[in-house]
């Protein structure tokens, strides 16, 4: 048996033990009654009993966003929770070439496990090859991979189930109307992302034949262009009933533009779920009444799926003795009735 044969067994293949938290944390709509919606670096983490020591090499994206500063966030603050995990942290970049180096770089010096937000899942698909077949298993976090061999794990948000949600409650909202106007500021139009969004927020306004969509603009996920763009639909568009923005760091940018066109006759929902929309969703004082979730906490949880490959355990709650090749996260709903509930996990 080769040496990576049996490490991967090693690392693959022994009886699941528990790690509940993790589970109740990627399956749950919204916090049982017994549980807080603490920030994810608030709450139990997944099995805190010491186990086998192990080291985790972490690439994530350099942080000039503020979902990706939080993912950042998320990782590092959830590593400390364990006595047993010692992280080593590459220097985060957007950079396809630069990250493929840092990769490399952790592979050398033999981490036991690899938790990667590459910057272009397609283009370090070869570095994460490379990983496993070093014997070191990958938890590909959110931007996927081109093969599912180039990682034993993938967690991330729900793009279309983003778009889906969106387009369900303001459709909800508008269904007593006898005609509905929408309009969607996107984010970049060449991430497929995006357009996963766009296609969830389409398909979900199908079951409101009074709701039609009347403009789309994509923006670049920044307040800059969420201002730009969002000027450009408010001068287009002299009335509409409610506007779905795909990114809250982007929604500043477009709240701007409505304020400073004043205008205050349509619903606004955002995206990801962060600080400054829970607040101004709890205020509600002005257009924005919703935000469906993208949570940043999936690096926490990425943290413990790492955890438990590399101390060869499985994750409680399931009869399976692996944990599960993928966790899709669920974009819940967050207004004015439960904002309180998330208002911890929001990020800045």
């Amino acid at each position: 048996m080769s040496q990576f044969t049996s490490r991967r067994r090693m690392l693959f293949g022994t009886a699941a033990v528990g790690a509940g938290a993790l589970l109740a944390g990627c399956t749950s709509n919204e916090p049982s009654d017994e549980e807080s919606a603490s920030s994810q670096n608030e709450q139990p983490a997944a099995d805190d009993k010491p186990g086998k020591q192990v080291t985790i090499g972490y690439a994530g994206p350099q942080a000039d966003h503020g979902w990706l500063n939080a993912v950042n966030l998320n990782a590092k603050n959830r590593a400390e929770k364990y006595e047993d995990v010692t992280l080593e942290v590459t220097e985060g970049s957007n950079d396809t070439a630069t990250q493929i180096g840092q990769i490399e770089t952790l592979i050398n010096k033999k981490v036991d496990v690899l938790v990667i937000l590459p910057a272009d899942g397609k283009a370090l698909t070869q570095v994460g090859l490379k990983a496993m077949r070093a014997g070191i298993p990958v938890v590909n976090l959110d931007r996927i991979f081109n093969s599912p061999q180039a990682y034993r794990c993938w967690i991330g948000g729900d793009n279309y189930g983003m778009g889906l949600n969106a387009g369900h409650y303001i459709g909800e909202k508008l269904k007593h109307k006898k005609t509905a106007r929408v309009v969607e500021l996107a984010g970049l139009d060449n991430l497929p992302l995006t357009k996963e969004r766009t296609q969830g927020f389409d398909d979900a306004l199908k079951n409101y034949p009074n709701i039609e969509k009347v403009a789309r603009q994509a923006a670049d996920f920044t307040v800059e262009s969420g201002q730009a763009k969002m000027a450009q639909l408010l001068q287009a568009q002299s009335e509409f009933d409610a506007l779905w923005n795909h990114d809250d760091d982007q929604g500043v940018g477009a709240l701007r533009a409505i304020e400073q066109a004043g205008r205050d006759e349509f619903l606004m929902v955002g995206g990801a779920g962060s600080l400054a929309a829970f607040q101004a969703i709890e205020q509600d004082n002005g257009v924005l009444k919703a935000t469906v979730l993208y949570p940043p906490s999936m690096a926490a949880s990425a943290i413990d799926l790492a955890r438990a490959l590399g101390q060869g355990k499985g994750v409680g709650g399931l009869a399976e003795f692996e944990i599960p090749s993928s966790l899709t996260l669920y974009s819940a709903v967050v207004d004015k009735e439960n904002v309180d509930q998330y208002m911890s996990t929001g990020f800045k």
